[in-house]
């Protein structure tokens, strides 16, 4: 397994979003409420993820559970936000001059957590239009923390993957629609960067087979 994350320091608060850094990312729904009623939902949450996120960042594993989520995302690295946007794009003007990394990694961060809160925003209209419904439906401040080893790395993506199972809602991972972990099997998730994952657990029967060696990772994660 090679190693493809930016290491950096672990927070008790939540850390910034930093580029080229990798993090699981995870938020649920605000009170009782759920998230995802039904498969349609799921399939316009990932729908609108893509517009909002697949332009600022890398995803690598998700899950969708009824009433939370989890992800394991890489900030895209600080050359592409420097230089990738086109000069009409409204990242690049924001990221102009900025040649202080303090700086220019604040505002980074600040755009992650604005792309994310426009997801939010925008299936939250949608959901509440669908149910007749008002209000928030997601928990403020997203949570996150960032991967800083090999083992982390491994054990995150294996624990998204395993929620449904620790939740009691299957008993197989293959049950389970609503993650990353069929398409990355089955080759054919457009949302998750499928041959880097497979590289790094060593081919997709590696892949498997470590999902059903680890059963017991729960505690690390929350």
């Amino acid at each position: 397994m090679g190693v493809w994350y930016k290491t950096v320091k672990c927070l008790n608060i939540c850390p910034l979003f930093l580029p080229g850094a990798t993090y699981h990312v995870y938020n649920h729904a605000n009170g009782s409420d759920n998230i995802f009623r039904e498969e349609d939902n799921c399939r316009f949450f990932e729908e609108r993820y893509k517009k909002h996120m697949g332009e600022v960042v890398d995803t690598l594993a998700y899950c969708w559970m009824k009433n939370h989520f989890h992800l394991m995302v890489r900030v895209k690295d600080a050359d592409y936000f420097r230089s990738c946007y086109s000069k009409t794009s409204k990242v690049s003007k924001n990221l102009r001059g900025l040649d202080d990394e303090e700086a220019f990694n604040s505002k980074v961060s600040k755009i992650i957590s604005q792309h994310f809160s426009n997801l939010f925003n925008s299936y939250t209209k949608a959901f509440n239009k669908k149910y007749d419904r008002i209000g928030s439906l997601f928990a403020p401040n997203i949570k996150r923390k960032p991967i800083a080893s090999n083992s982390y790395f491994t054990s995150c993506i294996i624990y998204i993957h395993q929620n449904p199972v620790l939740h009691g809602f299957v008993d197989d991972l293959f049950h389970w629609k609503r993650s990353s972990y069929l398409g990355i099997v089955e080759e054919n998730d457009p949302l998750v960067r499928i041959d880097e994952v497979l590289d790094w657990f060593g081919g997709k029967d590696q892949f498997v087979e470590t999902h059903k060696i680890y059963r017991s990772i729960r505690s690390e994660f929350e």
